[in-house]
């Protein structure tokens, strides 16, 4: 029963599918892996090599590829790849070279090609054969001599109709078979490894603790700023009523010394909040910048050039970076101009400062201050700082931040 039931169950007709349309699908990536062995083999010149890194990059895009039908056909599902690590462009092409997921993905479309044309040669011809063999009692009487199945008699047609149904009672687990190959082939090879996934778990749960970062600093500081500031302002108008009212000079003077202390702590609590989170940033980062750039004590002119808007963290780090380049170029530089770039390139935003002044910027700074701040701010959202200022100038600094949270 359990073999005529295989026949009835959807899985059967869905694995059937899922081996005939692989077949079709496994010939682009199968020329792909061919192309991929000439390739390393023509490594050892630049033309070779170029060509290797092509067919990696195209690897990588395979496991999306499979996927599609694996998982409307089988309901099998894994995630992406991870985009290629490296902060500029160059390195994630030369990366391409050591990218054990391009590799793998490389290796499924060469290893699956024989698999899945031996399932679906195997499961046409089982059809065929099966179907003719199963009805060849029928339509013995009917076909001339030259083209008899192997029975000379009737009676003999029905030990080739024995012989079909089995090879159709077994298709069935043959298929079976073959998609639990293919199975174990994409655990293997397209899922991610479990230190992989590992590590997309950890940079999931930073993200998340990122934006929840984030978001507590902005209700700190929107707290402190409608709450304690407003309180603080309204104890300071208060005290000045009383030493404008009071005839009394110890009081008018205690009330004096009461709302010059009051305005020393409003001043240090906006200090404060500016260090949270900048209000400026609400309108956006251009807004904020522009600001910056604005009240600079040496002349400096800003472009930005971004298509979306990048996330707080981000956002929140260029504006801090900006904010102490700038007060590092007032104080040390000896500039008489600066100029702020930000702009996208790829998944990466890209800060660009430049000035004019003296150079040598880095030397000496403090350890937890200045550059070296800055950097384990960009290294901690996966970027990076990069400081050319050779003696006499000019000094540009590079900040690259990723352009996605996460």
């Amino acid at each position: 029963m359990i073999v005529l039931h295989a026949w009835l169950s959807s899985r059967t007709w869905r694995e059937l599918a899922f081996v005939l349309t692989g077949a079709v699908l496994s010939l682009p990536t199968f020329a792909l892996a061919v192309l991929g062995l000439v390739a390393s083999a023509l490594s050892v010149v630049i033309f070779g090599l170029a060509l290797l890194i092509g067919v990696l990059a195209l690897a990588r895009l395979t496991p999306r590829y499979f996927r599609a039908p694996a998982r409307r056909l089988l309901g099998w599902d894994w995630p992406s790849p991870a985009p290629p690590t490296g902060t500029t462009r160059m390195r994630r092409v030369v990366g391409l070279l050591g990218d054990s997921t391009a590799w793998r993905a490389l290796a499924y479309c060469f290893l699956r090609f024989p698999l899945i044309y031996t399932g679906a040669y195997g499961a046409v011809a089982g059809l065929f054969t099966g179907l003719v063999a199963v009805t060849y009692p029928v339509w013995w009487f009917v076909v001339p001599d030259e083209f008899w199945y192997g029975a000379a008699t009737w009676p003999g047609t029905w030990w080739r109709a024995l012989q079909g149904a089995a090879v159709l009672l077994v298709l069935p687990w043959v298929l079976r078979l073959v998609v639990l190959l293919d199975g174990v082939l994409v655990r293997a090879l397209l899922r991610p490894t479990p230190a992989a996934r590992r590590i997309a778990q950890l940079e999931a749960g930073r993200a998340a603790l990122q934006e929840d970062a984030a978001a507590l600093l902005r209700r700190v500081e929107r707290d402190l700023h409608d709450g304690t500031q407003a309180r603080l302002v309204s104890l300071g108008v208060a005290l000045a009523r009383i030493e404008r009212r009071s005839t009394d000079e110890q009081v008018r003077a205690l009330a004096g010394d009461a709302r010059g202390t009051v305005t020393e702590a409003l001043t240090e609590l906006r200090d404060i909040v500016r260090g949270l989170h900048p209000p400026a940033l609400d309108d956006g980062l251009e807004v904020a910048l522009s600001t910056l750039a604005a009240r600079s004590a040496v002349p400096a002119t800003l472009a930005v050039d971004l298509p979306h808007r990048p996330p707080d963290a981000t956002a929140s780090a260029l504006y801090f970076a900006v904010a102490e380049l700038l007060t590092n170029i007032a104080r040390h530089a000896s500039a008489t101009r600066a100029s702020i770039t930000v702009r996208e390139e790829g998944p990466w935003l890209t800060l660009t400062v430049t000035d004019d002044g003296r150079g040598g910027a880095g030397r000496g700074q403090a350890s937890g201050t200045g550059l070296s701040g800055l950097a384990r701010r960009a290294a901690a959202l996966d970027g990076s700082l990069h400081v050319e200022s050779p003696a006499g100038g000019p000094t540009t600094i590079t900040m690259k931040l990723p352009g996605e949270a996460g």
